[in-house]
C-alpha cells in the first residue's frame, strides 16, 4: 500500500471486462483515476461527468460504481485503505516518545509519496484542495483523517476520542497538513515534508514563546 497524502492510494486490484470481440481487459482503481485526471485536465472537474470517464476507461456507468461511489471519491483514491495505514503509522510509533513527537512523526511519514506516482501527487491535491465542487465532500474526509488520531490519542491517554484532548489534536495536525499542502502547491521549489515539518515543528516554537 502507497502512504501519502491527507489521502489517496492507487492499487492494482482489477475487474475483468469483454471486448467488443470477446478479448478480457482489465480495470483498476489506477486506471480509472488515470483517465479521470486526464478529462479533469481538459474540462475541469465540474463539466466532467461519470458517463465521459467511463467513456474514456471503456466500461459502463455501473461498472464505475463497484470502485467509487461518487465522481468526487475520485481524487481521493482509496481513502479507506489510506487511512487503514495511516493507523498502522501511528500504531508503529514508540510508546516511550512524548504524544506530540508520535503524532508529529506519523503526520510526515503518511505525507511521502512515491514521485512516480500517476496522477502526481502535486495534481490530485491541488484539485482536492482548489475545487469548489470538491469542498464538501472534503470535509466528511478530513473529519474520517482527524478521527485516526483522535483514536490513537485516546489510547494514549486514557481518554475518548470525542473527548477535547483527542478532538483538539486531530484539529490542530489538520490545520498543520494544510497549511503545509498550501505553501507546497502555492511553490512548485518546495519540498512537502521539509514544509510540513517545519509547520510542525514552528507550532511547537509558537507555543513556546
Amino acid at each position: 500500500m502507497r502512504r501519502g497524502g491527507v489521502g489517496c492510494t492507487p492499487v492494482t486490484e482489477q475487474v475483468v471486462r469483454r471486448g467488443a470481440r470477446g478479448r478480457p481487459e482489465a480495470t483498476s482503481h489506477a486506471e480509472i483515476e488515470q483517465a479521470a485526471f486526464a478529462l479533469f485536465g481538459d474540462r475541469g472537474f465540474a463539466r466532467t461527468t461519470l458517463d465521459a470517464i467511463a467513456q474514456e476507461v471503456g466500461v459502463g456507468r455501473r461498472t464505475l460504481f463497484r470502485y467509487y461511489q461518487s465522481k468526487n471519491d475520485i481524487p481521493w483514491g482509496q481513502f479507506d485503505r489510506t487511512l487503514e495505514g495511516f493507523r498502522q503509522i501511528l500504531g508503529e510509533q514508540p510508546e516511550d516518545i512524548p504524544l506530540h513527537a508520535a503524532v508529529h512523526r506519523a503526520v510526515v511519514e503518511f505525507n511521502r509519496f512515491p514521485g512516480d506516482a500517476h496522477p502526481p501527487h502535486r495534481e490530485r491535491m491541488a484539485l482536492i484542495l482548489t475545487t469548489p465542487e470538491l469542498q464538501a465532500h472534503s470535509v466528511l474526509r478530513y473529519g474520517d483523517w482527524r478521527r485516526v488520531i483522535a483514536e490513537y490519542v485516546a489510547r494514549r491517554t486514557g481518554t475518548r476520542a470525542n473527548d477535547l484532548l483527542p478532538r483538539m489534536v486531530g484539529q490542530v495536525s489538520l490545520a498543520l497538513a494544510l497549511t503545509a499542502y498550501d505553501v507546497w502547491l502555492a511553490d512548485e521549489q518546495t519540498d512537502l515534508i521539509a514544509v510540513l515539518d517545519g509547520a510542525m515543528t514552528e507550532l511547537s516554537v509558537y507555543l513556546g514563546a
